[in-house]
């Protein structure tokens, strides 16, 4: 099952995603996550750590889970 994710912005980049599922603590290991292939977003590798995510994208990243973005409602 994935996990949401509500965010109360239109959308967060990936980099920002990682930092607040607490899978990066900083751009090195965003790099490296990204350079390594282990990032999917709507079932295809994503390099690009500014790549937008919006709501009802699916983000998976390996060895640590599948995520769902989604919108607050507030």
């Amino acid at each position: 099952m994935k996990e949401k994710i509500a965010i109360t912005t239109p959308y967060i980049t990936l980099g920002q995603f990682l930092k607040f599922i607490n899978v990066a603590s900083g751009g090195g290991d965003i790099k490296a996550i990204l350079f390594e292939g282990l990032a999917k977003v709507n079932g295809e590798t994503e390099t690009r750590r500014g790549r937008k995510l919006y709501p009802d994208d699916n983000v998976d990243v390996e060895g640590v889970g599948e995520f769902v973005v989604t919108k607050t409602t507030d």
